[in-house]
């Protein structure tokens, strides 16, 4: 089941465009790594491709998103705000509900952050918000997780244990990762972006970090 399908898009801002003649079509199951140097345009196709899925789509961004003055229980609460009527949504506010309350906890306790659930975000260490982020998503369930540098602020061995967690969660996701063995390691399929077009779209398998040199290079 195809899940996005841009054809020739071209995406950008008021000074101009990020992306053009972009074309990428993802498929339920895949795992898409997109990497690219700073400024290639990985943000700017991540949030193109957010628009396309609407609330179909589960989302980290790279800002996090986070309300520092609220607990952590209620920022991954957010994920499912959509999903109540507003009297729910305020009860959960005031007085969090044992139910939601236990499945903000599961979630957490995945991440390794259950004992946090009800400390003010902004007071949690950088490591700990982006992981409060991407309970937020997990939380959520969604049929696809799109997630921009996720695990920026985690040393190498908690970024594995959070990107095992979100592909056990998610079959289907697109990450912008900096990290280019952690993209081949958790993708099975990586598009590589310069310039502000796809410059390399191919399966994983076989593939070495120096086989993206290309990307970076002047």
């Amino acid at each position: 089941m195809t899940l996005v399908a841009l054809d020739r898009a071209r995406a950008g801002y008021r000074d101009g465009d990020v992306l053009t003649d972009v074309s990428l079509t993802v498929r339920a199951g895949e795992r898409i790594a997109l990497v690219g140097e700073s400024g290639a345009g990985k943000s700017t196709l991540l949030r193109l491709v957010y628009a396309h899925c609407g609330a179909s789509a589960a989302w980290v961004p790279q800002e996090l998103g986070l309300v520092p003055s609220l607990s952590v229980f209620h920022n991954v609460y957010m994920g499912r705000l959509d999903r109540h009527a507003w009297p729910v949504n305020l009860r959960n506010l005031l007085l969090p509900a044992r139910r939601e309350v236990a499945g903000v906890r599961d979630v957490l306790e995945r991440l390794r952050l259950a004992d946090k659930l009800f400390a003010p975000a902004g007071e949690l260490s950088g490591g700990q918000q982006q992981r409060t982020a991407i309970g937020r998503a997990l939380y959520r369930a969604c049929d696809i997780v799109l997630a921009d540098e996720p695990v920026s602020a985690i040393d190498e061995h908690q970024s594995r244990e959070v990107l095992d967690v979100l592909s056990a969660a998610y079959p289907t996701m697109i990450l912008a990762l900096h990290d280019r063995a952690l993209a081949l390691a958790y993708a099975d399929r990586i598009v590589g972006l310069k310039d502000g077009r796809i410059a390399l779209d191919r399966a994983t398998a076989g593939m070495v970090p120096a086989d993206l040199d290309h990307l970076y290079r002047a």
